[in-house]
């Protein structure tokens, strides 16, 4: 258990840092086609293996980052590589007819493992809130069509997301709302429709994810679900702070290392679940 904090002092060069207890962790959403990670994309790879991570699903959020996850979903790697395919409901405006054809072809590749990053954004309305609904309903229809899992986004259009995502449930083979950080009252709203929830490097901010550490042991062991976000949402909780802000999954532990302390599980039982979760939702292949 001694090889997670191994590989952040050797190859963090944080010479007091101790990482969590090692454990299989996957995470279900990294945003490794960011412009951040192309002078190391190769060396953060390596560093998330050598901390515990097996798998990782790398976020499509627009036409290029959905064919550039595909493509790293295809070749070889330290840790399993999966993609997802969609477009972010910032970018909806650019979401016509030609972007949902590719998507949909994506969503036959069998390393692309779900529909989106999709849904709505209200707190910036980069894209006009009816853009975003036309766009988050049409993504709808390609997972339903391909029976593939969605990734799902939401921030502050609780309301709208529920109206159009709950008549569709029926038609698809499950969902996660990603990066949760949301309310009590939200998340026992997803729970009431046996959604996954996907918690990130917020829970571990002192300010911002206290009230998600009061509740986050309602969301059942067999929907709860761990990811990063790289590169945003570095955990706060890090002690000394990396150089970079940028976020990776090599801090994957951190996060599971939180939840598990919230819900008063063990780590390793932890990252068991979350595992095992993101392998039934997804189809990946057992740990």
């Amino acid at each position: 258990m001694e090889g997670g904090s191994l590989a952040a002092k050797t190859l963090c060069g944080l010479s007091s840092y101790t990482a969590p207890a090692m454990a299989y962790l996957t995470d279900i959403g990294a945003n490794l086609a960011h412009s951040s990670f192309d002078a190391d994309r190769e060396a953060v790879l390596l560093r998330a293996a050598q901390t515990g991570v097996g798998t990782i699903l790398v976020t499509g959020s627009c036409t290029e980052s959905s064919q550039a996850a595909a493509r790293m979903a295809a070749r070889e790697a330290p840790v399993a590589l999966y993609a997802t395919a969609g477009m972010h409901p910032h970018y909806a405006k650019d979401c016509d007819e030609e972007t949902l054809r590719l998507f949909r072809e994506l969503g036959r590749n069998k390393k692309v493992v779900a529909i989106g990053e999709t849904g709505l954004d209200y707190c910036r309305n980069f894209s006009p809130a009816p853009t975003q609904q036309a766009a988050f309903a049409a993504h709808i229809d390609i997972a339903a069509d391909l029976q593939l899992p969605m990734f799902l986004h939401q921030r502050d259009a609780h309301a709208d997301f529920l109206s159009i995502l709950q008549p569709q449930l029926p038609k698809l083979s499950g969902a996660v709302v990603h990066c949760f950080t949301g309310t009590e009252a939200e998340l026992e709203a997803y729970l009431d429709l046996d959604l996954y929830v996907g918690i990130t490097g917020w829970i571990c901010d002192e300010r911002r994810g206290h009230h998600l550490q009061e509740f986050i042991h309602k969301i059942p062991d067999d929907r709860i679900l761990i990811e990063t976000d790289a590169p945003y949402l570095l955990p706060r909780s890090i002690s000394p702070r990396p150089r970079s802000r940028r976020n990776e999954p090599m801090w994957l532990a951190e996060v599971a290392s939180t939840v598990a302390r919230c819900r008063n599980q063990d780590m390793v039982e932890l990252a068991h679940l979350s595992t095992a979760n993101a392998a039934r939702l997804f189809g990946l292949p057992p740990a």
